[in-house]
């Protein structure tokens, strides 16, 4: 298993547990995602520290652990639980047919911005997000730079005195 990744040994919230880079992380299935996050709330995980997608295009074949079907992309969600002092990261696997999963808004009101530039640079939609516009890239911008298809493009550089 790459990453460091162990076999899953225990379940939390009805999810596999595995370990990453001595850090546990929940394989959360993204129709349970929501409710899955405000249990956590309810654990104390009440701290939503990061909120990001991943492109993993170019690695079909990645094992993600505990049987849990790959897809192109990904969303992970660093959580804090203050009055454990533990970490958790979540990761939700996102299908490229259909790149949605629900808001946190409601649960964690600081994702509001996180999900945005998710959006923003993968095209990965949050239902329920009550302003799921662009914020780093201009409104008319065409695709979203972060997906590993998507073509940078070429801009000249021209040298003052160079010869043409």
């Amino acid at each position: 298993m790459s990453d460091n990744v162990t076999e899953a040994q225990e379940q939390m919230h009805g999810c596999p547990v595995v370990w990453s880079r001595d850090q546990k992380v929940l394989l959360v299935d993204r129709a349970d995602y929501l409710k899955v996050m405000k249990a956590l709330v309810a654990d104390t995980f009440d701290m939503l520290v990061d909120l990001t997608g991943v492109d993993y295009l170019a690695m079909p074949a990645r094992r993600p652990g505990a049987g849990v079907k790959p897809e192109r992309f990904e969303v992970v969600v660093n959580l804090l639980s203050i009055q454990r002092r533990e970490r958790l990261r979540v990761r939700v696997q996102v299908p490229e047919s259909d790149p949605t999963v629900p808001s946190l808004f409601d649960v964690h009101p600081g994702s509001e911005a996180h999900e945005r530039e998710t959006f923003d640079m993968f095209g990965i939609v949050f239902d329920g997000h009550p302003d799921l516009t662009r914020i780093l890239m201009p409104e008319d911008w065409q695709g979203h730079p972060l997906r590993k298809d998507y073509d940078p493009g070429r801009i000249p550089v021209q040298f003052k005195g160079a010869n043409a």
